[in-house]
């Protein structure tokens, strides 16, 4: 196929990485980004791509600039560049897929997706007794602010105890355990050995924040070094924030690329992207341990990209948890022994809160440069598994033009909603559930639960004969008795 002009081409990606005990030298998040940026010109071989950046898109993150995608833009001399911030709760996806989707439209010529955070530097700060001074800018506004348009959370979960990510994710990897008829010791050990093959990932990449390698034995393991957060989930299961990383990725038109004479094994082919912006609360999900979004979305992505799952070359998983590697892996059949993250993943690769998806695309652009011309998938996620997205990239020109497709309203259709029951009173079974622990210690066992006519509840329980018992067997598939005020008894 002979491409377009128009065609959208990945042509410089780079993160930067510092771990500075000292706060003081270290890099506040908006520097780290625009450090990303200058690397990731020069990964391309053209500085004269940044002075024509006309729209800028940054994920949320924990700083505090309304618009930093201004700041990054005039310090390249691009001050007229549109500007994106993405809240949190919309898909790191997105804003690749977007800025895509403007090249091909002739609305961008040359656009910077970009993100990062220093939380690192901030812990030490704060460990110091340190005062940081990051830029302030004022009253200033983006040129757009993309909101998720629904709550990531019930009213019910959040009454219930449910409030932080790890909490809702476990409650899906119960459900996911129990419909692979896993036992709770074998379980564990699959979850140590999946993540012990992303900490070995890790130690081969370069950009990764820890790169030492950790047995399995260690990772399925609780205790002192590896507290339970969320019962099955300890602290070696969880996305590693405090940390500073940064990425900076440039894309632009094949025309643009060609005319600043960058040449085309440094360019990478962006083939599909899908997503699913279904909003549909973990506790009314009809099955906890199966995910329409990831299944229907991904399937899209494959098939617009004209690749067959099988074909895939190197593959990088959201793992925020294991559940959410799991449910995708299921989703696009990808086999148990294959080899499912190109950076470590989140939890030893580094997951900067909000972009990891955009470091994982830096690393896969280095690694695709690397391979043998087969194509490579990232998948997103965001809020608790409640939005997905895909993007299939490629080393070799494409022989269909790059697709994004929105597969929301299929999913919706698939999708069926239980009722809520807020005040239950009688007998349950329970779907899906887990221990939320603070400071190494059970304090609340949050359970959902199947009712009579489909409807469904989020019941607890602080007894600690109950939540001890609650790790040490099955109790998906259990009866329990649930309260009108939320409490649940096994029966």
């Amino acid at each position: 196929m002979s491409l377009s002009p128009r065609t959208p081409v990945l042509c410089g990606a780079a993160v930067a990485n510092q771990r500075c005990d000292d706060a003081r030298d270290a890099l506040e998040p908006v520097e780290l980004m625009i450090a990303a940026c200058e690397a990731a010109a020069r990964d391309a071989g053209s500085r004269e791509l940044l002075a024509r950046i006309d729209r800028v898109a940054v994920p949320r993150g924990f700083w505090l600039y309304p618009d930093p995608g201004r700041i990054v833009a005039e310090r390249f001399g691009a001050a007229g560049a549109t500007t994106i911030v993405a809240e949190f709760g919309v898909l790191q996806q997105t804003l690749l897929a977007d800025a895509c989707r403007a090249i091909a439209a002739g609305e961008s010529d040359v656009a910077l997706v970009t993100g990062g955070d220093a939380r690192y530097r901030s812990l030490r700060a704060g460990l110091a007794g340190a005062t940081l001074t990051d830029t302030v800018q004022g009253d200033v506004a983006p040129t757009h602010l993309w909101r998720p348009h629904d709550a990531l959370w019930a009213e019910l979960e959040w009454a219930r105890g449910l409030r932080m990510p790890v909490g809702y994710y476990a409650v899906l990897e119960s459900a996911l355990r129990h419909a692979e008829g896993l036992s709770l010791a074998a379980h564990a050990r699959e979850l140590g050995r999946l993540y012990a093959d992303f900490s070995a990932v890790a130690s081969e990449n370069p950009h990764a924040w820890r790169r030492e390698p950790i047995p399995a034995e260690t990772i399925a393991t609780p205790g002192a070094g590896n507290p339970m957060l969320a019962f099955p989930y300890a602290k070696l299961h969880t996305s590693s924030w405090n940390v500073d990383q940064a990425a900076g990725l440039i894309l632009c038109s094949l025309e643009r690329a060609r005319a600043l004479g960058i040449p085309d094994e440094r360019l990478v082919h962006p083939l599909s992207a899908t997503e699913s912006n279904h909003m549909l609360p973990v506790c009314q999900r009809d099955s906890l341990a199966h995910s329409e979004a990831a299944r229907i979305a991904g399937e899209r992505a494959l098939a617009l990209a004209g690749v067959e799952a099988a074909a895939l070359g190197p593959v990088d998983l959201y793992s925020c948890f294991p559940v959410a590697v799991r449910l995708v892996a299921n989703a696009l059949g990808l086999p148990g022994e294959r080899r499912l993250t190109v950076t470590g993943g989140m939890p030893f690769g580094g997951g900067p809160v909000n972009n990891y998806v955009l470091q994982a695309t830096a690393r896969m652009v280095e690694v695709l440069r690397a391979g043998d011309g087969a194509p490579g998938l990232l998948s997103s996620v965001s809020g608790m598994f409640t939005k997905v997205g895909f993007g299939l990239w490629s080393t070799e020109p494409p022989e269909r033009p790059f697709v994004w497709e929105d597969a929301t309203e299929a999913v919706a259709a698939a999708s069926r909603a239980r009722p809520l029951e807020p005040e239950p009173d009688g007998e349950a079974r329970i779907a899906g559930y887990t221990v939320l622990h603070e400071q190494g210690e059970p304090a609340r066992a949050i359970a959902v639960c199947d009712l009579a006519q489909d409807a469904r509840t989020v019941a607890f329980s602080t007894d600690a004969a109950s939540m001890d018992a609650m790790m040490r067997d099955e109790f998906c598939g259990r009866s329990v008795r649930v309260a009108g005020d939320g409490t649940f008894v096994a029966g």
